[in-house]
């Protein structure tokens, strides 16, 4: 195919035909992605994600711990305290 279309673009310099053959692959790619991709994006299962699983010990939830009430620097807006260690 490739030779095919070599032979029949119409310069006769390779410099020529090889930017013919650029721009026609371009094209090609841009027909796609605009017009051909779109069109058959609703029809493919991207946005449909289910995981199955036959383990028996899926049914097994774990609890998260509970909320500490301590607060956290982020909350406050200031920094931490600083540690002092002490000579033992």
């Amino acid at each position: 195919m490739y030779s095919w279309l070599w032979r029949h673009i119409p310069f006769k310099q390779w410099q020529l035909k090889a930017l013919v053959s650029t721009v026609l692959a371009l094209g090609v790619a841009a027909l796609l992605w605009y017009q051909l991709f779109p069109a058959v994006e609703p029809l493919l299962p991207f946005d449909d994600v289910q995981v199955e699983t036959n383990d028996p010990g899926a049914d097994i939830t774990v609890e998260s711990p509970a909320p500490s009430t301590a607060p956290t620097p982020a909350k406050t807006g200031g920094s931490p305290a600083p540690q002092v260690i002490l000579p033992s």
